[in-house]
């Protein structure tokens, strides 16, 4: 069976969540991956309602569609972040603006609840961020000692495992994608990150080659690596080493689009991400899960281009094989 092709749909908030089915649908996906935010999916209405989340799949399944993971990118970067300043305001509560440690209380708590309302509506994996407190941290000078980075990672540690249990409560896995600016950002970091909750049944990864790629990481070794900890799968595509030479892998302070930049994110099949040994991959790690476009280009209309990226995974995903090629001599 060929996997699902869904769409994240946290670049596509703006739209009311029945308008974004309509347009999934008629762009051929088998489904959504809900943002958390927007009207897309409200968590504390799903973890207070089953109605809520039966009227939901209702409009689903009113465009053929399906969902298998939720995501909380905005409420799990708050948990750990160390500032929490005025540029993270409006992915909290108004009551909390300008209030770091509120954001921070409010943050942990809806991580929870977050679970619940999975479990009420029926998928098994939560994604998201978790911030770091370290990040400000990645070039070590004034100078980092290592005594630093384990006290960020204990920190992390103690903030995310009482969270994690209630995703094990709940029956439901707990999906980081590994991205700069989060505890995880690497190969190395996210062993590290792992270690810090004690291998967390609950804690993986949602794996995403764009934020691994222009950083000079092995992101098909990512695969291997965690191949019992990737949860779910983000399909993006990035390019680098394009810009004019003034600006570095840092970015430079420019915005995404700005043709200087040395990488920016690429709709799928107009980067430098090879998809190809991304599925050979991840059949061999056996990965079922859903194929997920996060659309990113700033150079694209995303209409355009999401209907173009459904196609394309489509037509690069292929079935594993449960017999050795060669077999049929063996006789």
């Amino acid at each position: 069976m060929p996997r699902k092709v869904t769409i994240f749909t946290g670049q596509w908030a703006d739209l009311p969540f029945e308008k974004m089915c309509e347009y999934a649908a008629d762009m051929g996906y088998d489904g959504l991956e809900l943002a958390c935010w927007g009207d897309h999916m409200d968590v504390e209405q799903a973890a207070k309602s089953k109605k809520y989340c039966a009227d939901k799949r209702k409009t689903l399944e009113k465009y053929g569609l399906g969902c298998w993971a939720i995501s909380a990118h905005l409420a799990g970067q708050l948990t750990c972040d160390p500032n929490n300043d005025h540029r993270s305001d409006m992915f909290a509560p108004k009551k909390t603006h300008g209030k770091a440690e509120a954001k921070r209380k409010w943050a942990i708590e809806t991580m929870k609840t977050t679970a619940v309302a999975a479990k009420n509506f029926g998928v098994k994996v939560v994604n998201g961020f978790t911030g770091s407190p370290i990040w400000h941290m990645l070039y070590a000078f004034p100078p980092v000692s290592q005594d630093d980075i384990n006290k960020g990672y204990d920190f992390f540690a103690k903030t995310w495992k009482p969270i994690l249990d209630v995703y094990k409560k709940n029956g439901i896995k707990f999906a980081l994608e590994v991205h700069p600016t989060e505890i995880a950002f690497d190969i190395a970091t996210a062993e590290r990150a792992l270690k810090a909750v004690g291998n967390h049944p609950c804690f993986g990864f949602n794996y995403d080659p764009s934020h691994l790629g222009y950083q000079g990481v092995d992101y098909i070794r990512f695969i291997r690596t965690f191949a019992k900890r990737i949860f779910h799968c983000h399909m993006k595509d990035a390019w680098w080493d394009h810009g004019d030479g003034t600006v570095g892998v840092f970015g430079g302070h420019t915005d995404f689009g700005d043709a200087s930049r040395y990488w920016d994110f690429r709709s799928l099949g107009h980067g430098d991400i090879n998809f190809e040994e991304i599925i050979v991959a991840l059949n061999d790690i056996g990965y079922k899960g859903p194929l997920s476009v996060e659309w990113e280009d700033s150079r694209m209309d995303r209409f355009y281009g999401a209907q173009e990226a459904c196609d394309f995974v489509r037509d690069i995903d292929f079935p594993g094989s449960d017999i050795a090629f060669d077999g049929q001599f063996d006789r």
